[in-house]
């Protein structure tokens, strides 16, 4: 029982690195083929067990807020609004002044914007 629990937190660890990496920020397939890239598919895998083990989780994703990639943040904020909507919102109002740039993608349009815009977006321009 101990190795399947240390084998999920391992995965779990690896995937919200792979999110702290993220180059792009894309919640589903992208291109012609519907691809899903690396943080996608990590960010799956971290959406998938984000209420197993919340605190665990939640303490993996308050570090990749603060010190993850642009992407890689708006990941974080995404994830903790799904564990926790009080803790998501004031992951995104502490966005809402981050000047990084992001790039985005949904099916084949890429786009970009700063992580603050999106996080205002999220909070619904507030």
């Amino acid at each position: 029982m101990f190795g399947m629990r240390r084998k999920k937190a391992s995965e779990l660890a690896r995937a919200v690195a792979e999110l702290g990496r993220a180059s792009t920020l894309a919640f589903g397939g992208v291109g012609i083929a519907g691809t899903l890239l690396p943080e996608t598919e990590a960010y799956q895998r971290v959406a998938a067990v984000v209420t197993d083990d919340p605190e665990e989780v939640r303490d993996l994703l308050d570090r990749l807020l603060t010190g993850g990639t642009p992407a890689g943040r708006v990941y974080a904020a995404t994830l903790l609004e799904r564990l926790d909507p009080a803790v998501g919102r004031a992951a995104w109002v502490a966005l809402r002044g981050d000047t990084a740039r992001i790039s985005t993608m949904t099916g084949c349009v890429m786009g970009s914007t700063t992580v603050g815009a999106y996080a205002a977006e999220r909070l619904g321009g507030s």
